[in-house]
């Protein structure tokens, strides 16, 4: 599975999406849309998920599927569940950020709700 790159080369910044096209009519829409936080995930973390939804959330199935024990799987869903956590808290960090900023005064209502939406509230 070819992995989507989230972090700048340069600085290891996070990297926003700013340009999505359709293939069917050439549309095009510029913006600043951040990346899921499923999609953040390593290509490993990813295809257990993906496996894992397949064979409809059950632990045993997908353990069977795998080849592993019951406790193996369970070990490596909460190792991704920790790290979605740690992704998810990066938001929560940036709308504390933004709430702050209006509290300040740095930001008026309108531009501190138009940032919230960006980062997903």
């Amino acid at each position: 599975m070819p992995r989507l790159v989230v972090r700048c080369p340069s600085c290891e910044g996070e990297l926003v999406a700013t340009r999505l096209s359709c293939r069917a009519c050439s549309t095009q829409l510029e913006g600043h849309f951040d990346i899921p936080p499923l999609l953040q995930l390593s290509p490993d973390d990813l295809a257990f998920v993906t496996a894992f939804v397949r064979a409809s959330g059950s632990l045993k199935a997908h353990a069977a599927q795998l080849g592993v024990s019951y406790p193996t799987v369970r070990n490596r869903l909460d190792d991704i569940l920790a790290r979605l956590d740690q992704i998810e808290s990066g938001i929560d960090r940036k709308r504390h950020a933004i709430l702050d900023r209006l509290e300040s005064g740095e930001l008026d209502a309108k531009s501190a709700a138009d940032e919230l939406k960006k980062v997903g509230l």
